[in-house]
């Protein structure tokens, strides 16, 4: 730290951390991580599961646990090489994806009663066809739902703090999105509606752990009145971080039970929440605190200034 502030390692009986000593490092290392991620995205894209490209969904249950492997072998032997099996709820449903245009109801109903055929005691429970429209309706709208949440937060934030928080805030979230499409490209996991919810409550988790820590900022820049911006701002995440654990800590915990025992229909939607909750934790401290001191938010910027004295005094 610098300033009067720097030579103290405490604030009243608060232990100071010097997180900013690592924002310069912090910084080179979002940087590599979002140019990784854009380029992934360019390269490899997103693997866009059926209910944004199209396709067939087939559900069945079976009167016993089911092998997936067999069901898998199954389906090649009977040329459906890019459908896709997973349990859905208990060994005992099965649901099958179909993409590409060439499928529909009739292609899933064949392929169900084939299944049937080959399986036994095999109940079909339904047969959806998403259409291609349907599908490139559903991901531009996705697209826009996420560009519109970044606007109105931004509004949010500027009108509640400052114009420099509000962009902090919005580089935060938009690093946080970025981070997590380019693990889904890099890994080449589906990306379904369900994933798309959880990076929309990426948005919010991050959102939330960055106002409090702003809130924190605002609030001792009116009453530090000695020391630096990063003197304020260290004392900030140091007072804020038991909480940032405590809710970070207890959120994972609950992720990695839906990670683990939550079955394939939900994999996509915690692995999604776990990355974000990871990043959006980080960047609450080096992105969104880190963007106040790159745009050199000052006490100024926040404190009021007193009514001017009028020169001459009015006369009743």
């Amino acid at each position: 730290m610098s300033g009067e502030l720097s030579e103290k390692t405490t604030f009243g009986s608060l232990r100071i951390l010097n997180f900013m000593r690592f924002r310069r490092p912090a910084t080179l290392l979002s940087v590599v991580l979002v140019a990784c991620a854009v380029i992934s995205l360019l390269v490899r894209g997103l693997n866009f599961g059926l209910d944004f490209t199209g396709g067939t969904l087939v559900e069945l249950s079976y009167d016993r646990p089911v092998n997936m492997e067999q069901v898998r072998g199954t389906l090649e032997r009977m040329g459906y090489s890019d459908a896709t099996a997973q349990e859905y709820g208990s060994q005992r449903d099965v649901l099958i994806r179909l993409p590409g245009m060439a499928a529909g109801n009739d292609a899933g109903v064949k392929m169900a009663r084939e299944l049937v055929v080959a399986g036994g005691d095999v109940v079909v429970r339904r047969v959806e066809f998403v259409g291609p429209q349907v599908g490139e309706k559903l991901r531009d709208q996705g697209g826009l739902g996420m560009l519109l949440a970044l606007a109105l937060v931004m509004l949010y934030v500027a009108m509640r703090f400052q114009y420099k928080f509000s962009f902090g805030a919005v580089v935060a979230l938009a690093h946080d999105s970025i981070l997590v499409l380019g693990l889904f490209s890099l890994l080449h996991l589906p990306f379904d509606l369900s994933v798309l919810a959880a990076l929309l409550a990426v948005i919010g988790y991050s959102l939330n752990d960055t106002i409090i820590v702003y809130d924190r900022v605002r609030e001792n820049f009116r009453k530090v009145r000695r020391g630096t911006p990063i003197d304020v701002i260290n004392i900030s995440l140091s007072q804020t971080l038991g909480r940032t654990l405590a809710t970070s800590g207890t959120t994972i915990m609950v992720l990695l039970a839906l990670f683990f025992l939550g079955g394939d229909m939900i994999h996509g939607f915690a692995t999604a929440l776990l990355a974000g909750v990871v990043v959006g934790t980080y960047s609450s401290i080096y992105i969104a605190s880190n963007m106040l001191v790159y745009t050199n938010v000052t006490r100024e910027d926040l404190v009021t200034p007193p009514p001017a004295e009028n020169e001459e005094e009015i006369q009743p």
